[in-house]
């Protein structure tokens, strides 16, 4: 549901249908590696990015914040977590059923790389922290 007083994004999801409409909002976002924090004893997973903006009529990109709660373990492939500087771009967020009510939120990120944390159930909230500014340019996304 969009935040009717600011047009902000706020969406949850509670299973894979709900997560497929927050994987089609976070298109394109780009995160830095040093913005994507993992806390063990709290069972949190929260990544803040530059989100592109496709409900808008205008490139725009909004900082905006997904957070997944119930997370017992994250494994990270082809991320270099020693280049907290290191820029990312989401393709798309997976949610891979497991044991009931389980499984696995799966981020895909170009050139070949995931973050894979396992949840004791699929919570997760996603919410545009900012104003929009203009984007340079619009994701072009080669049909294939």
């Amino acid at each position: 549901m969009a935040d009717s007083t600011s047009g902000r994004l706020r969406l949850l999801a509670e299973d894979a249908e709900d997560l497929a409409v927050i994987s089609a909002a976070v298109q394109d976002a780009v995160v830095q590696v040093g913005d994507i924090t993992y806390e063990p004893a709290a069972h949190k997973l929260t990544l803040a990015f530059n989100r592109f903006c496709w409900e808008s009529e205008k490139p725009e990109r909004v900082r905006t914040g997904l957070q997944l709660g119930d997370v017992m373990g994250v494994k990270a492939r082809r991320l270099r977590r020693e280049t907290p500087d290191a820029v990312l771009s989401l393709l798309a967020v997976e949610f891979e059923p497991g044991e009931a009510p389980g499984g696995s939120v799966v981020f895909h990120f170009a050139g070949d790389a995931d973050l894979r944390a396992e949840v004791e159930c699929l919570s997760a909230v996603l919410a545009d922290v900012s104003e929009p500014w203009p984007a340079r340019r619009s994701p072009i996304h080669e049909a294939g």
